[in-house]
């Protein structure tokens, strides 16, 4: 029996795990969240290690307020860059793998190319420098680590931009969306199959990897597919970011390069809308924003 620690039990990614996990056989899973492990203690993290005996730890908690984390920086670095150095030091301390999620804001948006796993970073906000900062916690203390950028996560649980363009729709029949931001909207439930992935295939090929779904898009189009595909009449107009100010900077272009994750482990990445259909259509049967 592999037994798997996943912090951030009660966020999306969390969840979506929690869907996924009784599918599993032979992984014994504890998720957890602050009330049970504060990820920024390291006494607190290195006793639960001590008692719990984990294969690997899946670090699905994070501070994900982007513009709030403007303010609150030093909750936001204690979260995203403490909490995961300590989980390295501990894995280290008892043999554990840590599988840590980041982020495409470790970059600035100023490629015209997806971005690489190699490519330097060069973070525009607090979340974004934060992550990096967490990412580089991990690297330099623990060999056995995955960490799996990711980028514009949704789900059915949680706060998320498909939800949230469903909810508005109820009230607004116009919307302006940002379309001169690009990236891959990635499905919570597609990535937590990736992250299972990585533990069944027992691969010592640590480092880091790129998974999103496939395919670059404006949030405006990602808004309009929304809409099109759940049959909501909102007409939506294309603003650009100068438009939209929010307090924290976000970059351009962001889109993960798949390159090195595909080549790498043996999966199939869905593409953007495929995945999107798949999680409007279950929206459809268990939630009323549709």
């Amino acid at each position: 029996m592999t037994n798997i620690l996943v912090t951030g039990g009660k966020g999306q990614l969390g969840t979506s795990l929690r869907d996924i996990a009784e599918s599993v056989e032979d992984f014994k899973f504890v998720f957890v969240d602050i009330d049970e492990l504060d990820i920024t203690d390291y006494v607190q993290v290195a006793d639960f290690f001590r008692t719990e005996k984990f294969s690997y730890c899946i670090n699905c908690a994070a501070y994900t307020a982007v513009d709030q984390a403007e303010q609150e920086v030093d909750l936001c670095y204690r979260i995203n860059a403490d909490g995961p150095l300590n989980l390295a030091k501990a894995c280290r301390e008892v043999g554990c793998v840590l599988i840590h999620i980041s982020t495409d804001f470790v970059f600035n948006g100023n490629s015209n190319t997806p971005y690489k796993e190699t490519d330097s970073p060069g973070p525009l906000n607090v979340y974004g420098a934060s992550k990096l900062k967490g990412e580089l916690g991990v690297q330099e203390n623990l060999k056995e680590h995955f960490i799996v950028r990711t980028s514009w996560v949704y789900s059915e649980h949680g706060r998320n931009f498909v939800k949230t363009m469903l909810d508005l729709a109820k009230v607004r029949k116009e919307l302006k969306v940002v379309s001169d931001q690009f990236g891959s909207p990635t499905y919570a439930r597609d990535l937590a199959s990736f992250l299972l992935l990585l533990i069944e295939s027992k691969s010592d090929a640590y480092g880091t990897y790129h998974y999103s779904n496939k395919g670059s898009i404006s949030w405006y189009d990602f808004s309009v597919e929304i809409f099109d595909y759940s049959q909501k009449k909102v007409v939506v107009s294309p603003v650009t970011s100068e438009d939209f100010k929010s307090a924290a900077q976000r970059p351009k272009r962001s889109t993960l390069s798949l390159t090195k994750t595909v080549a790498t482990f043996p999966i199939k990445i869905p593409s953007w809308k495929e995945s999107l259909h798949i999680c409007l259509a279950r929206l459809r049967s268990n939630y009323d924003g549709i």
